[in-house]
């Protein structure tokens, strides 16, 4: 021990991470392989070491001590020692000073620095920080949404209130920032019901992407799976994040964490030391296999594509990856999470099963049992593709609903009969009887990936600005520019551009499933084309919130369109009576029409060239006399207009008109009773109501 003096006892193995009492704090670390840990303490001023005490008990895999008088806000970190760094599977490092997996604040946001990491690390490596470990009382109760009058709204903490006008200069880009009322009054506004947050908790940019010059905005590169991102602090990041999820829950708004577990910052065998790796190397990560079985530790799994693979099925990390969830919805109040590349949680550890300790595990938590829980089903090894095959309890992000609903909209032939089983639920996916019909979260744009504008205004993407030659990102993203590549003052061009938007929104919000929005997308946000901007951390990604009269048209669009929806029943949670997943039904009858008023027979389903159709949807009789939903939506996605004719079943039935995707002014929509036929122009949907 150096510097100041500190009476140091053994402490306990109970409880990971540093552990505040009375009189001291307990530091416990799983380091299974090390022969020693030293335990550095930093001055909070200047980050300057002020001690250095040999951990000096340890019970099992877990080194420990109690040190009285520490205090929280005491700035901390691990060096480990043990057998050489050549060792197969270790990374011994001693002048690399290490993260505590379980340090809930970090002094500083983590930025990579080749000459600070060079030797000794202790000035590039963010300090670990003492916190009180207090359940906060007091607190709104949680919305608690059900899932059927469930809308997420995809936002980035920073690119949501960067450029916000009604935002204090001081909180923009920041957690306070992104609760002001004005944000959370146009939340409200939209009709969301919840925030789906990009990453949050602590990550570093790649050293490729820093020495670029550029950085990694989205965050998807953790170096810790406690700390709430101090990039997006004021001063406090764990009191003001707390600060904002109690502004959205005493809103009604629920807040949505996007979770990265499937790699970190620490990157493959070339990739620097941080925390993982210098404390327990070969179980923290996956190592390839040879022909025989045996692991080489010089060849890390890749199921990320970021350069390693996060373990899971290792009793140590299963237990972090719970504490961390727990500590997110206990402490710092969150509702639910959307696993990023969740399909690597469900390998046990090489093959995915939905039978994994991870998957079983989480669904008996008394604690996680009421979030919600969202998987991106799929990650980028061997059999990754599991869209459909999580577990009941689980939502899952649609690839399929958003190629579907894109390639019809763009006009590609031969897929009618696909958009139609998207509408209902992908029950081709997601089976009757054994998934719910609000299994699906339907997405027609994510962060990766085009804007909803972009989407209809380029043909290719554009991301030379990401330094890469334009060779990142998706290349097929089923795109139109609809006549010209990027901005243009064209009338017409701007006019089929913006009822395209309002087609693929309107479908969205009536498709059965959880809506997905892409944050922006109601304001027209543009990336440029670029459809990869991870690395943009400008006003590329960020926010406009200067609105011309084209955009404000379709905001208000988008309020209607969400509203029409939160206020129907059959249109947010159809309950059919050969699904017996739910003790219930509310659908009499579904038909489906072609434009001359006949039904569709399975020939119609299977011409290519047929691109219009109409949906009927009849509600149950009502028993307390409330009028029974009725409805029926008209699709178009040929480029010529078409007469629609009345459904022949219901003879003088009457339709009025709730909304036509031809008329961007909600204001120049007419009231119109349709008795015989409607004629709707090219590219266009139309939802009636009977009366």
């Amino acid at each position: 021990m150096t510097g100041v003096n500190y009476r140091v006892q053994s402490g306990t193995s109970t409880y990971l991470g540093a552990v505040l009492d009375e009189n001291g704090c307990n530091f416990a670390l799983h380091c299974p392989n090390a022969e020693s840990v030293k335990l550095c303490l930093f001055s909070s001023k200047d980050e300057e070491q002020i001690a250095i005490i040999e951990m000096p008990a340890k019970t099992g895999k877990i080194w420990h001590c109690y040190i009285e008088g520490i205090q929280a806000g005491q700035l901390y970190g691990y060096r480990t020692s043990g057998g050489s760094k050549d060792t197969p599977g270790f990374h011994f490092t001693p002048e690399k000073l290490l993260i505590d997996p379980y340090a809930k604040s970090l002094s500083r946001p983590m930025h990579w620095d080749a000459k600070l990491y060079a030797g000794d690390s202790q000035k590039m490596i963010a300090k670990s920080v003492v916190v009180t470990n207090i359940l906060s009382k007091d607190r709104p109760p949680k919305p608690n949404t059900p899932l059927d009058h469930t809308v997420l709204y995809e936002a980035h903490v920073k690119g949501m209130t960067a450029q916000h006008p009604n935002v204090p200069v001081e909180l923009r880009g920041t957690f306070l920032g992104l609760c002001q009322p004005e944000v959370i009054k146009h939340l409200k506004s939209l009709g969301i019901s919840a925030v789906q947050l990009m990453p949050v908790a602590a990550f570093m940019p790649e050293p490729y992407i820093t020495n670029k010059g550029l950085t990694n905005y989205w965050g998807y590169n953790p170096i810790n799976y406690f700390s709430p991102e101090p990039r997006y602090a004021v001063k406090d990041a764990i009191g003001e994040f707390k600060t904002m999820v109690d502004a959205f829950h005493e809103s009604g708004i629920e807040v949505i964490l996007d979770v990265v577990f499937n790699h970190t910052a620490e990157g493959g065998l070339d990739g620097p030391t941080l925390s993982f790796k210098g404390l327990d190397n070969s179980s923290f990560y996956l190592f390839e296999r040879n022909e025989y079985g045996t692991i080489d530790y010089n060849k890390f799994v890749n199921n990320s594509g970021c350069g390693n693979s996060v373990n899971t099925a290792f009793p140590y990390v299963l237990k972090m990856v719970m504490d961390a969830l727990r500590y997110w919805v206990q402490e710092m109040g969150v509702d639910g999470f959307r696993f990023d590349l969740a399909a690597s949680l469900g390998r046990d550890p090489y093959e995915f099963s939905t039978m994994s300790g991870f998957f079983r595990t989480i669904r008996q938590d008394p604690v996680l049992v009421g979030c919600k829980l969202i998987a991106e089903p799929w990650d980028i090894g061997n059999g990754g593709y599991r869209l459909g095959q999580f577990p009941s309890n689980w939502l899952e992000c649609n690839d399929k609903y958003r190629d579907t609903v894109r390639a019809f909209w763009r006009g590609d032939k031969g897929t009618t009969s696909d958009f139609a089983t998207r509408l209902l639920g992908s029950r081709d996916v997601f089976p009757k009887e054994t998934r719910s019909i609000l299994t699906s979260v339907n997405n027609i744009t994510y962060h990766d990936g085009f804007t909803l504008h972009d989407l209809v205004s380029y043909q290719e993407r554009h991301n030379e600005a990401n330094g890469e030659q334009n060779r990142d990102g998706h290349g097929h993203n089923l795109s139109s520019n609809n006549g010209v590549e990027g901005p243009t003052d064209d009338p017409a061009i701007i006019d089929i551009r913006e009822r395209q938007k309002r087609n693929l929104f309107t479908t969205l919000l009536l498709s059965q499933g959880i809506p997905h929005v892409l944050g922006g997308d109601e304001l027209s946000r543009t990336q440029q084309g670029n459809n990869n901007a991870y690395c943009q951390d400008n006003p590329i990604s960020w926010l406009d919130w200067d609105l011309n009269k084209t955009s404000q048209k379709f905001l208000d669009f988008c309020r209607y369109v969400i509203a029409i929806r939160q206020q129907s029943v059959l249109l947010h949670h159809l309950q059919l009576q050969d699904d017996n997943y739910d003790l219930a039904h509310n659908v009499a009858k579904i038909y489906w029409y072609r434009p001359d008023g006949a039904r569709k027979l399975e020939d119609d389903w299977n011409d290519p060239n047929n691109q219009c159709f109409a949906f009927e949807l009849r509600g149950e009789e009502s028993t307390t006399g409330e009028t029974t939903e009725h409805w029926l939506m008209v699709f178009n996605a040929s480029d010529h207009d078409v007469k629609f004719n009345c459904p022949a079943y219901f003879g003088n039935q009457r339709w009025k008109l709730i909304l036509d995707t031809q008329y961007a002014d909600l204001s120049e929509q007419p009231d119109v009773i349709v008795n015989n036929c409607y004629k709707q122009i090219s590219n266009s949907i139309c939802l009636f109501n009977a009366i």
